[in-house]
């Protein structure tokens, strides 16, 4: 059995106090549970709603604050951003709009870290089969991870296919059930919205159909986050999701 791997943090970073905080407790609850945990913020926000939203601290001083504690990773966005952060993580992120972008997946895999491929909105299960494939065609040793995180139904809606988990299976070395960004509502105003109350329901779904990781975004006070407000689970919740996330996914393969 894979150890279950965990990636979680705040959307972006937005101080010293509040990352250390999350990351903090994040430790804490995969000692516990004797899971691989790799912490995730973002040091920028280049695809935001409104030009009036949050996109981050200075980015060196983000960097800087990030990357006081390994292991980290963070999503890149353009091919140059790979070489201003590859000394500050130890993993790289295709963010799911970029999922299609050739140049950025190979350059990214170039650096030989892990790389986790976020499934756009826009794209089938299949398809992800050629992201993982334009990753490994640069020769890379790494591990190559995909990211469920819903299909766009309509302007405002995501939902999550489950059948798609055992197809990315076939050829990700992980599939990660993203269960923050899946529950969010989307182009309804200058913000997206989200239910965080669907949160569990979609990671214990998703574990049910095979997923072996899970991406959450958590804050210690979601509705005076900076960016993604609607959809970050409450820190204080954390514990009790990811246990029983944890919990399932140690049942369903206890005997394989």
């Amino acid at each position: 059995m894979k150890k279950f791997k965990l990636i979680a943090g705040p959307c972006v970073v937005e101080n010293w106090m509040m990352l250390s905080e999350v990351r903090s407790e994040l430790k804490r609850i995969s000692k516990d549970l004797d899971i691989d945990f790799i912490f995730k913020a973002s040091y920028k926000k280049a695809n935001r709603t409104s030009d009036k939203s949050f996109v981050g601290l200075d980015q060196d001083q983000a960097l800087t604050l990030m990357s006081r504690e390994r292991p980290i990773i963070t999503d890149v966005h353009e091919c140059k951003d790979i070489a201003e952060v590859v000394n500050f993580v130890d993993a790289l992120q295709i963010p799911a709009f970029l999922c299609r972008q050739t140049d950025l997946i190979k350059a990214a895999a170039a650096t030989h870290k892990d790389i986790n491929i976020k499934k756009g909105q826009f794209a089938s299960a299949e398809s992800m089969r050629f992201a993982v494939e334009k990753a490994r065609s640069v020769g890379t040793g790494a591990e190559i991870w995909v990211t469920e995180r819903g299909t766009s139904v309509g302007p405002y809606q995501l939902i999550v296919d489950m059948t798609g988990i055992p197809i990315m299976k076939e050829f990700a070395d992980r599939v990660i059930i993203d269960a923050t960004h899946s529950v969010q509502q989307p182009n309804r105003g200058e913000e997206t919205g989200g239910r965080q109350e669907m949160i569990e329901t979609l990671a214990l779904s998703a574990v049910a159909a095979g997923a072996d990781g899970l991406f959450i975004e958590t804050h210690p006070n979601p509705e005076k986050a900076l960016s993604d407000r609607g959809s970050q689970l409450h820190l204080k919740n954390a514990r009790e999701v990811i246990t029983n996330v944890v919990n399932l996914y140690r049942s369903l393969h206890k005997t394989k």
